[in-house]
């Protein structure tokens, strides 16, 4: 068998292999969250969402959306030198992103089954 032929036969397994995950994995919710913010944010997400008395207050004067704290805490980036994620009992964390051109930074404490949005910093 010659080389052509042997790298023919790895591509067409290759290729099949490929077809086999794409409909198998079609419609399932799956996610490749290696990356440490695509982590933290994932298990930021999971959890019940709770709005502190600051952000509650600028959710109810229209201030802030939810739905724009929500896309922050799907896109944004975490900022792991002021963030403190070993602290105890829960870990918190500076999430930032922009939103409809403004630099917005959201202080988020992670427990184990609630996530708490502390702060919220909106720069022009």
């Amino acid at each position: 068998m010659t080389l052509i032929q042997r790298i023919g036969y790895y591509l067409g397994g290759f290729s099949i292999g490929l077809v086999i995950l794409a409909f198998f994995l079609n419609g399932k919710k799956t996610s490749c969250s290696y990356g440490p913010d695509s982590r933290v944010l994932k298990n930021i997400n999971s959890k019940k969402l709770i709005y502190s008395q600051n952000i509650s207050t600028l959710l109810d004067n229209k201030t802030v959306d939810s739905a724009a704290i929500n896309y922050i805490l799907k896109k944004g980036d975490i900022n792991f030198s002021e963030s403190n994620p070993r602290e105890e009992p829960c870990g918190v964390y500076t999430i930032e992103g922009m939103h409809n051109d403004n630099e917005v930074t959201l202080t988020v404490e992670n427990c184990d089954s609630i996530a708490t949005v502390l702060k919220l910093i909106i720069d022009k």
